[in-house]
Formats: structure tokens, sequence, C-alpha cells
């Protein structure tokens, strides 16, 4: 069973940066496409970005310019690297992956949440103005 692994939630300040991590294990299928979201309190969980096996990559309007999803294939490491983070970013931080259709990142992000399978556990990300 593929277990996805999060870490890199934090408390920062308005214009600060955070990288978060995810790790997967276990993995027996190929993902086309690996994502993370974001759900604040009260609010749908949100696509953020997403990158697809040919690396890819799509974002929300709301985070472009600022993050930046990665992933190194050798480890199965999945990375948001955020930057010029604000206030609206505060929200629970969770990656996905598991994405068992041929589809592009940017198909991807329109679709929201159905074609993930696996998610990981989710980290916090508050930034304080």
């Amino acid at each position: 069973q593929e277990r996805l692994l999060q870490s890199g939630g934090d408390s920062v300040q308005a214009g600060g940066s955070l990288r978060l991590s995810c790790a997967a294990s276990g993995i027996t299928h190929i993902s086309y496409v690996a994502g993370w979201f974001r759900q604040a309190p009260g609010k749908e969980r949100e696509g953020v970005a997403t990158i697809d096996s040919d690396g890819t990559t799509a974002y929300a309007d709301s985070v472009k310019g600022r993050f930046t999803i990665s992933k190194d294939n050798a480890n199965n490491i999945l990375y948001l690297q955020m930057n010029n983070l604000k206030p609206e970013d505060t929200a629970m931080y969770y990656c996905a992956d598991g994405v068992m259709l041929k589809m592009t990142a940017i198909q991807a992000l329109g679709l929201g949440v159905s074609p993930y399978n696996y998610w990981g556990q989710g980290t916090q990300v508050t930034v304080s103005s």
C-alpha cells in the first residue's frame, strides 16, 4: 500500500518562504500526475499545483509566480517551494498522487481532487501579517 509522508509545514510571516516535502513509499504503480492541494477552515480543498509524468507543471492563478512544484523521481519525493507567502495562503496543505488515468498537469488541475487515489496526512501552513 502506497503511503505519502509530508513534512515542512510551519508558521511564518508574510513575505517568507517554506518548502513542503512529500515522500512516497510502497509504490506499486505509475502515477501520471502528482499534486499539492490546500484546505482552509470552512472551505473546499483546492488544487494548488500539479506536475505530470513529462515534468510539465500547472498552477492555480493565486500562486503563480510564487510557488514551484518539483519532483525527485529517483527518490520519489514531491516538493512545493512557496515564496512571498501571504496570509491568504494559510491552510492545511496536502500532497496527492495515484492518478491512474493518463492526463496532463493542466487537465489534472482542472479536475480537482477526483483523479487522486493517495493522499498525504496534511501539514499546516500559517502565514501572519
